[in-house]
């Protein structure tokens, strides 16, 4: 029998842990609680963790550090709870590596969903075409099975989303997605996400495997309308 997936929890309220624990456990997920930034790290060291929910707020070492310490270790998919208002906050986490976020007050529903589409691009991560393992362009090369990317002969560390953000354009070359389209397709749904977050994971990505970000050759943006790879 194959084991539940593994959440790591962080947040100082009691309150909030006992809010959240109790869905994701009833969803069947195996939840690792922490209540400050230096256990999260601890746990996250100790734990096959599949999934990390961030709080920004916490003792110790604040949520952000702790997102920029696990992003240098892994690819793990990171969410981040912030507080209503805080768009710094917002768009901190997402420089320093978190697939996405949400913003407190939030309803238990949409907390689930989150979880559950990032969950599930963990779990099948190959978006592009069926039985594709490698795809090859000009100097960029992305391995599928291992989840690597090379670039002018160099490993490129992606996070989990820049990697299944790239594995989507560069299968389908040509082809322009809207911003709401990547949401849908990388997060199962366009539903309380604020599309321009994409913008900031595309311009982290060309930053990665652009020759001169400032002038991107490989990932192109159709003004009005979206993002396309190359043809």
């Amino acid at each position: 029998m194959q084991n539940p997936p593994t959440i790591l929890l962080v947040d100082d309220e009691e309150s909030i842990q006992t809010l959240l624990t109790f869905p994701l456990e009833r969803d069947g997920y195996r939840v690792v609680q922490a209540r400050d930034g230096e256990d999260a790290l601890r746990r996250f060291d100790d734990e096959d963790v599949d999934l990390v929910v961030l709080d920004v707020m916490l003792p110790r070492l604040d949520g952000l550090e702790v997102c920029k310490r696990l992003r240098s270790l892994s690819s793990v998919p990171i969410i981040m709870l912030t507080a209503r208002g805080e768009e710094l906050d917002k768009v901190l986490g997402l420089e320093l590596g978190a697939d996405d976020y949400i913003t407190k007050p939030f309803s238990i529903r949409e907390f689930r969903s989150r979880v559950r589409a990032l969950l599930r691009r963990a779990a099948a991560p190959h978006v592009g075409r069926d039985r594709l393992e490698v795809i090859e362009q000009g100097e960029l090369r992305i391995d599928l099975p291992r989840r690597t990317v090379d670039v002018r002969g160099q490993a490129v560390q992606l996070t989990f989303i820049e990697f299944e953000m790239l594995v989507l354009l560069a299968s389908s070359p040509g082809v322009v997605f809207s911003r709401r389209e990547l949401l849908e397709r990388l997060r199962g749904g366009a539903d309380y996400r604020e599309p321009r977050t994409i913008d900031v994971h595309i311009r982290h990505l060309r930053e990665k495997i652009e020759a001169d970000p400032s002038n991107p050759e490989l990932i192109l943006t159709i003004r009005g309308a979206g993002y396309r790879f190359r043809s």
